[in-house]
């Protein structure tokens, strides 16, 4: 679960009073222990509500009103966002933190909505939307959703450790020279497949083109067949050297917090007739399987 740590204001803080070069220390550890153990996604600290304004929405008007606020204790003047297995361990946390101020201070931890909890209001075309926008404001591209048909992939397969997956593109190169020539291949397209993904993280990858279900493959290629299923589709506009990091941004950001269901199923990179392998450049999209 994902929770807000909420630190409340103090008088010293809303007078604008820097924390001491000791807490600051401590403070540091503290979120060098939370980065160990996983635990932080975020964490900020607030300039008091002398800086701040607040809008207040009434009908159709807004209204802007300056700080200072006078309700210190309301106020908030830092947060952090955690990822926790439950609301004990934030509390076990919390109460390994320094004091956030020189005087008395309160912390308050809040649970974040996650997608089913909006019930069937959160419909899927609203669920898709807000994982549409999650991916943008990671930098991903604008995500598009697809019904794949199905497909039946073949090729070159090896199998790899997040540590050997760097020798893919040395795959490709081998498989390279067979695009366009292997029999009853389909389209232009050709596609890196992920599948047979084991406990330990080590996978399978097939660096192949598509072909008709009866095609004879030639010795050493193997086929892998992807059922219709709906995707949510990436595309890929830098460099084909920097596609692991848009697929780690994709798996280890946007795919546990996105509120879609992930199914388990090979994922893919498909390459266009618009990917330029002079360049390393264009047509490049990802597949990632929804159930």
């Amino acid at each position: 679960m994902k929770v807000m740590v909420i630190v409340k204001a103090s008088r010293a803080s809303e007078a604008g009073v820097m924390p001491s070069q000791e807490l600051l220390t401590a403070m540091g550890n503290f979120n060098e222990e939370l980065a160990k153990a996983g635990i932080i996604l975020a964490g900020e600290g607030l300039h008091p509500s002398s800086k701040g304004v607040r809008v207040k929405f009434s009908g159709k008007q807004r209204t802007v009103t300056d700080g200072p606020f006078a309700e210190t204790k309301e106020l908030i003047a830092g947060y952090w966002m955690w990822q926790v297995k439950s609301m004990d361990e934030a509390i076990e946390w919390a109460r390994r933190c320094p004091n956030p101020h020189e005087e008395e201070c309160e912390l308050e931890i809040r649970p974040v909505f996650c997608a089913d909890d909006f019930g069937g209001e959160f419909t899927p075309e609203l669920r898709e939307q807000e994982a549409g926008v999650r991916a943008q404001s990671l930098g991903l591209s604008q995500i598009r959703f697809e019904a794949g048909r199905d497909l039946q992939i073949a090729g070159m397969n090896a199998s790899y450790t997040s540590e050997t997956r760097s020798n893919i593109p040395a795959q490709w190169h081998s498989f390279a020279p067979h695009i366009g020539k292997v029999p009853g291949q389909i389209g232009r397209s050709s596609y890196g497949v992920c599948w047979n993904t084991r406990p330990d993280g080590s996978f399978n990858y097939l660096a192949g083109v598509e072909i008709g279900e009866s095609a004879k493959l030639p010795a050493g290629f193997e086929r892998v067949a992807l059922p219709p299923r709906r995707y949510a589709v990436f595309t890929h506009a830098g460099h084909v050297s920097t596609l692991p990091q848009t697929i780690d941004t994709i798996w280890t950001r946007w795919a546990p917090e996105c509120g879609l269901k992930i199914a388990k199923a090979p994922c893919f990179e498909r390459y266009t007739d618009q990917f330029d392998p002079d360049s390393g450049t264009g047509g490049m999209e990802i597949w990632i399987p929804l159930d």
